[in-house]
């Protein structure tokens, strides 16, 4: 059953004009300037939507058919909040606490330093593993699995002792994915397709596309998007984000494939406090929890840290004086995340909506051009 409805802009509280406005910013993009290959937009309001607006073209090349209507987007680390919350429902199961040691689940990790580490800290990025392991290209280019790049980070040491700094940490993510494993005896992508996909309907969401999106005379794969990589890894073309073996490694820190449909119902999810029709797939303390700042309690993170970046578990607050914010006009109950393949989600409590930008265009480094497009977003709802 979806979440969501579609509905005339004017019905999901849209300014027409101002709407119109925002979708321009984004046809702009893509069809006169050529900022980013393809670029979708979706908005809703208490439930309702005008649906995905689709820009630009399938492929990268300047005569590829133009973005198909059910495209698929690479959304890189919107993927970690959604593993996040699959983290929550074992703790709202009782399978686990936020106090818990790694090394309960996975005693190798305590190695150099890393025995007091917690689940808190993998969900707040205050761990103090790195972003990427030192060897990671050479981990992509031998096509190793992710047991690899767990193994990896149980044998680094951290950059300070877990607690103690805020540092985003990708490699926390793949952790909490191997416990998430060790507790259910499912890959992390059966168990959000059991546990969320399937029953929010996200038919076309999946960690690590299977063998099967990649068979038969109109495969899957052909939906996905292509991305246009950085100039140093457009000769990986068997590693890098448009490879095979990336669509299907399933990386719990970056790896969801989705479509913004599919996608729009997890945001709704969480605008219903983890609720879809007669199910309660979620907690609403879990989705409380999960959106509050968890880093103003923690006492030995640095003051700058606790009041102006603040993390929930797994879901990025709104940054205000940050380049990096989510927009000048999204209240200060925002929360969402960013992804490096140029996508950006936000979810806004305060006024029942959320709003979604999925490109093809890695991200600006002080994100300012997605900022003004979600500046006009957020002044389209009345």
């Amino acid at each position: 059953m979806s979440l969501l409805k579609i509905a005339p802009p004017e019905q999901c509280g849209l300014d027409v004009a101002r709407w119109k406005t925002a979708l321009e910013i984004a046809r702009c993009w893509s069809d006169r300037d050529d900022r980013v290959p393809a670029v979708a937009v979706m908005v809703a309001r208490k439930g309702l939507t005008p649906g995905p607006q689709f820009f630009g073209r399938q492929r990268l090349a300047s005569n590829a058919p133009k973005l198909r209507d059910d495209a698929i987007f690479l959304v890189a680390s919107i993927t970690k909040p959604i593993v996040c919350m699959g983290t929550m429902l074992l703790i709202e199961r009782g399978q686990l606490t936020l106090n818990d040691r790694v090394t309960d689940y996975i005693p190798e990790f305590g190695k150099n330093g890393k025995y007091a580490t917690t689940i808190r800290h993998l969900l707040t990025h205050t761990s103090g593993l790195p972003d990427m392991l030192p060897n990671n290209t050479e981990l992509r280019k031998a096509h190793s699995p992710l047991s690899a790049f767990v193994a990896g980070t149980c044998d680094v040491t951290p950059d300070f002792p877990p607690g103690r700094a805020v540092q985003y940490q990708s490699k926390g993510i793949a952790v909490l994915a191997a416990i998430i494993e060790k507790i259910t005896g499912q890959s992390c992508d059966e168990f959000l397709r059991r546990e969320f996909f399937e029953p929010l309907g996200m038919k076309d969401s999946r960690l690590g596309a299977p063998n099967e999106w990649f068979t038969g005379t109109s495969p899957t794969a052909d939906r996905i998007a292509e991305i246009r990589v950085p100039a140093e890894l457009a000769d990986a073309t068997d590693w890098n984000w448009n490879s095979r073996y990336w669509r299907q490694l399933g990386a719990a820190w970056g790896g969801l494939l989705t479509t913004p449909m599919d996608l729009g119902q997890f945001a709704q999810l969480m605008l219903n406090h983890g609720r879809t029709g007669t199910q309660q797939l979620l907690s609403p303390a879990s989705v409380e929890e999960s959106t509050r700042n968890q880093l103003a309690v923690m006492k030995d993170v640095p003051d700058e840290d606790r009041r102006f970046k603040p993390w929930g578990f797994g879901w990025r607050l709104q940054w205000s004086n940050h380049a990096n914010t989510f927009g000048d006009l999204v209240s200060p109950t925002t929360f969402g995340h960013w992804g490096a393949t140029g996508t950006l989600l936000w979810i806004e409590p305060q006024r029942d909506s959320f709003a979604m930008i999925l490109t093809t265009q890695p991200l600006d480094p002080n994100g300012a051009p997605f900022q003004r497009l979600s500046n006009a977003i957020a002044a389209a709802f009345v």
